[in-house]
């Protein structure tokens, strides 16, 4: 017998943000489990961040989506939140489709996190149970957020209000990590005997990449077969991550003082990591790297590209670059298009990260590991950038793909 599940998201395809991608991965293989997706999500006129049509290339075939009226920007910006502005458009229509019994579970993805009350509201008044997703932690401190009267103050506030009312009878809690939702469950310990509880990275979709094949782009970051060593790195950067550049970019100044010949071939790329999505002079990496010394290997491309685009210059790259964070909970997304791109993978991440196994095991590039107390010694990632650049060792072939293939969005554990 086949279920129907609501999925909802603030944002889907054709929006760039990385938060669209979850409901889009876990509508292509739902079917295969027995439920029927259903996406209900904002409505992508009102999106203010510049959109990728060739997503929706990557969508699966029939499923159904319902855009919900959004409160628009224009011409006065009251507020920004997509959550905010399309609350009460998926609410009716999530109302609409339990009234007419023709969903059987609702699931929130969040963020945006202020979206997580309408599955309780549905729940209260329909009887249709529901469950949150955490792509991130909903309460986190972030910057600004002990200046008074302050967006990230009021956002917080807000958010300390609603968490715990919006989970109360959650019937399903999952995430990208324990982590994710380890601060909200020590604030709400009931839920914990409620709820299933399930942890589950991002994953991937190996489709993806046939049709980004199949457009045969030029990518306009580089140009390949130049004679250059080209490492692209694509994708935001967080707070927590900074220092881990700022160790990969000393690295790369001891580099070009023992091995200068390798410096002058490697150039690394960086793209989407600028203060905001579509800021074209908003870099954050470059200054970075001018403080290095290292300007002239690394390039930054600071608003974000389109994720066919991203996937694009992936394959044709020489090598795809992964930073994580000093927090052991985060397990950067941007590592399963890099396994599935082909290309070798070099990447600096916290010695939890589910991410470093799954990288050695499948024999898919280099991992330098680190931990809040302790980075990489920039001595250490010189001689690995010089032996990776220098003596490049990587079959795509002699992958073992079976060792990733299991943190596909199809086949991702669940852990409870």
């Amino acid at each position: 017998m086949t279920r129907r599940v609501a999925l909802v998201s603030g944002h889907f395809a054709p929006s760039n943000l990385v938060g669209a991608h979850r409901a889009r991965l876990w509508s292509r293989y739902l079917p295969e489990f027995g439920w029927e997706p259903i996406v209900v999500t904002g409505d992508p006129r009102q999106y203010e961040e510049r959109p990728d049509p060739d997503l929706e290339r990557l969508v699966a075939p029939g499923l159904r989506v319902i855009h919900a009226a959004t409160m628009s920007t224009r011409p006065v910006r009251i507020v920004g939140d997509i959550g905010v502005r399309a609350f009460w458009g998926c609410y009716r229509a999530l109302a609409a489709l339990a009234a007419k019994r023709e969903i059987d579970f609702v699931l929130v993805t969040i963020p945006s996190n202020f979206l997580a009350p309408v599955g309780r509201l549905i729940h209260r008044r329909y009887g249709v149970p529901y469950g949150i997703d955490y792509q991130d932690p909903w309460i986190n401190r972030t910057p600004g957020v002990d200046r008074l009267f302050s967006r990230a103050w009021g956002a917080h506030q807000l958010g300390a209000l609603l968490a715990p009312w919006a989970v109360r009878d959650a019937a399903l809690i999952t995430g990208m990590a324990p982590g994710y939702v380890a601060g909200m469950l020590e604030r709400n310990p009931t839920v914990a005997g409620k709820a299933v509880l399930a942890y589950m990275p991002m994953g991937s979709a190996p489709e993806d990449f046939v049709p980004v094949q199949d457009l045969h782009r030029a990518p306009f970051l580089f140009v390949p077969g130049d004679g250059c060593f080209h490492m692209i790195y694509a994708g935001a950067l967080l707070p927590a991550g900074f220092v881990v550049l700022d160790a990969f970019l000393a690295g790369l100044r001891r580099l070009r003082e023992t091995a200068p010949d390798v410096a002058a071939r490697l150039r690394v790329h960086f793209v989407g990591t600028g203060i905001s999505p579509d800021d074209p002079r908003g870099h954050q990496v470059l200054p970075r790297a001018r403080r290095a010394g290292v300007e002239e290997i690394v390039s930054e491309h600071p608003h974000r590209i389109g994720y066919v685009d991203t996937l694009n210059h992936l394959m044709q790259s020489d090598a795809v670059l992964v930073l994580g964070s000093t927090e052991p909970h985060y397990t950067p997304s941007k590592v399963f298009q890099a396994m599935l791109s082909r290309r070798p993978v070099f990447a600096i991440l916290h010695e939890k990260s589910t991410a470093v196994d799954m990288i050695r095991s499948a024999h898919a590039g280099s991992v330098s590991t680190l931990t809040a107390e302790a980075l990489p010694d920039p001595a250490g990632l010189a001689e690995g950038l010089r032996s990776f650049v220098e003596s490049p060792v990587f079959d795509a072939e002699a992958v073992d793909r079976s060792r990733f293939e299991a943190y596909s969005a199809r086949d991702v554990p669940l852990k409870e």
